[in-house]
Parts: C-alpha cells; sequence; structure tokens
C-alpha cells in the first residue's frame, strides 16, 4: 500500500467518489461538488493541509487520507471505496499518516473523529493507538438528522516511534 499526494488529474476521479454516496457509506455527509469546485478546494487548501490517495500496491487508488488543522488541532480523515473496506487498506494508511506527522511535524498530538456507529472506522484508530476522548453531541448534520461525533486522539508520547516509516541513513 502507497500514500501519495493528490495531484490535479486526480481530481475527477476523486469528485465522482465524493459525489457518490455508495462511496461515501452512510457515516459521511454528502454534499455534491463540480470538479471545478472541487479543484479551486483542492488548490485553496492551507499550508499545513494535504490530500492523499491511498493506492494499492499495484497503483490501483482505493481511497483517500488528508491531514488538516482544526483550529490549532492537528486532525486526519480517511475514507476507502467500500469494496476495499476490510482489508487492511485503511489501518495500513492511518498508521503510515501517524508516522509521517510525527516524524515531521512539531506536533505533540493527532486527532480524528468517528461516528459513533462506525465501528470499522473506530477499530482502525485503535488499532493505531489512538484513544477515544469523547463524545460531541450532534455535532454533524448527517443525512437529515444531526449526529454525534466520536473524538479519538493519539500523543506524541504514546507513539513514541514509527511503526511503518523507517529512519534512513545517508550514504557518504
Amino acid at each position: 500500500m502507497n500514500l501519495r499526494i493528490m495531484e490535479k488529474e486526480d481530481v475527477p476521479l476523486v469528485t465522482d467518489w465524493y459525489n457518490n454516496s455508495d462511496f461515501l457509506g452512510e457515516f459521511v455527509w454528502f454534499r455534491q461538488f463540480s470538479r471545478q469546485e472541487r479543484e479551486k478546494f483542492f488548490e485553496n487548501l492551507p499550508p499545513d493541509s494535504k490530500v492523499f490517495l491511498i493506492e494499492k500496491k499495484d497503483g490501483t487508488k482505493v481511497g483517500t487520507i488528508a491531514h488538516f488543522l482544526n483550529g490549532q488541532l492537528l486532525e486526519i480523515g480517511y475514507i476507502l471505496t467500500s469494496s476495499e473496506r476490510g482489508k487492511g487498506y485503511c489501518t495500513e494508511a492511518v498508521q503510515i499518516m501517524v508516522d509521517y506527522l510525527f516524524l515531521s511535524k512539531e506536533t505533540v498530538r493527532i486527532q480524528a473523529s468517528a461516528d459513533p456507529r462506525n465501528l470499522a472506522s473506530q477499530r482502525v484508530l485503535e488499532k493505531v493507538g489512538f484513544t477515544k476522548e469523547g463524545t460531541l453531541r450532534k455535532s454533524l448534520f448527517l443525512k437529515g438528522e444531526w449526529a454525534d461525533l466520536s473524538v479519538y486522539s493519539i500523543l506524541r508520547e504514546e507513539w513514541k516511534e514509527p511503526k511503518i516509516l523507517t529512519k534512513t541513513t545517508q550514504k557518504e
């Protein structure tokens, strides 16, 4: 599995994914965007925000994972195509992202949120070492009703060292 920064040529695919309620599933808010709107969105991301494509070893694109600032908090979000869920790709992508963020940024905390009914997403976060901190009640309007969000975090001292990414030494 590989993560790579989303490029302009990926916008049509990602737009199609995010405009498809089957891709988003039952726990993600649904909002339609044109390709032009989505392109502008990605062009105007703040410098501390990045969207990555999740790719299988053969190059097949299976989802996205992003990191962004939510106020002063570093947050991640992720989603996979429905046919690739439950195969470990999301757990691996989240672990790679956590390693990358703790190795490249001076952050002490990474957080993520999940719908309390989304047991698969909660398992992903817990496998990577995130701790559930609490529930934000009725904090997201989702498919015609207010939904709760469970907040998870991992602290630098809980992470300790890379699990997937490793430090390399330069050859002289």
